[in-house]
C-alpha cells in the first residue's frame, strides 16, 4: 500500500487492523473476498490512498454469521458502529481521533457477487496475511461499470473511479469482458462508448478537483488533475 502522510496514518492502521483481524477469522476469511480500492492498493496496481474496505459476500446464506463474528471483531477493536444498513453488511465505524480529522472507517459486504467475478488468493505483504482478492480483471471491469452505475443508482459521481479507470489503461491492464456484459447487458465496445459519452458530459473539473486532491499526493494530483479526463478518455477510444 502507498505511503500515508500524517493524516492518513492513523485511519491506514485502522484499515490494517480490522482487516487482519478479519483475515484472521477462519469463516470471515472464506466467506468474505477482498476488492475495491484498499485492495488493489495493498495489492500494488493502483497508486492513490484508499479509506474504505470493501468485499464480495461468498454466500447470502453466510451473511448472518459473517455479521456476528463482524460485530465481535469491531467490539474487540473498540470500534463503535455509527451507523449500519439492515439490507447488507454494511458499516460506519467510528474511532478516536483528533478534531477536524478523518474518524469513521466504512466496510461493505455485497451479498449479491456477479457470477463473473473471478478471484485468487493473495499475500497482502503490508499486514503478512493471505486473502481471497478479485483478479485485477475483474476490479478492471467493475470499476469501468462503477462510474456510470454509481451515477444511475445514487446520482453521484466519483472522480476516484475515473482516475482508476485511467491508471488501469496506462498499466495496460486487461478486463473481464463477460463481467461488463454480465452487469451490462450491452457488449463491452459498446458499453465503452457510452463511458466515453458519460465522461464527456457528466465529469467536470471541479468533480475531479474536489474527489481527488485528498487521495493522490499532491504533485501528482497537480501533474493529472487537468488532463485526466481527456486522457481517459482518448485511451478508452483506443480499446474499441
Amino acid at each position: 500500500m502507498l505511503r500515508s502522510n500524517k493524516q492518513q496514518a492513523l485511519h491506514k492502521s485502522i484499515i490494517f487492523r480490522v482487516l487482519t483481524a478479519i483475515l484472521d477469522d477462519t469463516f470471515l476469511s472464506q466467506n468474505l473476498f477482498f476488492k475495491g480500492g484498499t485492495c488493489a492498493s495493498m495489492l500494488g496496481i493502483l497508486d492513490r490512498f484508499s479509506v474504505d474496505l470493501d468485499f464480495d459476500l461468498k454466500d447470502r446464506s453466510s451473511a448472518l454469521r459473517s455479521a456476528q463474528s463482524l460485530k465481535s471483531i469491531f467490539k474487540k477493536l473498540d470500534l463503535e458502529i455509527k451507523d449500519q444498513s439492515h439490507n447488507t453488511l454494511q458499516y460506519f465505524l467510528k474511532y478516536e481521533a483528533p478534531e477536524q480529522s478523518r474518524n469513521t472507517l466504512k466496510i461493505d459486504a455485497v451479498n449479491t457477487p456477479y457470477l463473473n467475478n473471478k478471484y485468487q488468493k493473495i499475500l497482502l505483504t503490508d499486514i503478512n496475511r493471505y486473502a481471497i482478492c478479485q483478479t485485477k480483471e475483474t476490479m478492471f471491469a467493475n470499476k469501468l461499470v462503477a462510474l456510470i452505475d454509481r451515477y444511475q443508482q445514487n446520482q453521484t459521481i466519483a472522480a476516484r473511479d475515473l482516475y482508476d479507470i485511467h491508471h488501469y489503461l496506462i498499466s495496460g491492464f486487461d478486463y473481464n469482458p463477460l463481467l461488463i456484459t454480465e452487469r451490462t447487458e450491452k457488449a463491452p465496445k459498446t458499453y465503452l462508448q457510452d463511458l466515453i459519452s458519460f465522461i464527456e458530459t457528466k465529469i467536470t473539473q471541479k468533480i475531479i478537483n474536489q474527489d481527488l486532491n485528498y487521495l493522490i499526493e499532491y504533485k501528482k494530483f497537480n501533474a493529472i488533475r487537468k488532463t485526466l479526463k481527456q486522457e481517459t478518455i482518448t485511451l478508452l477510444r483506443d480499446r474499441i
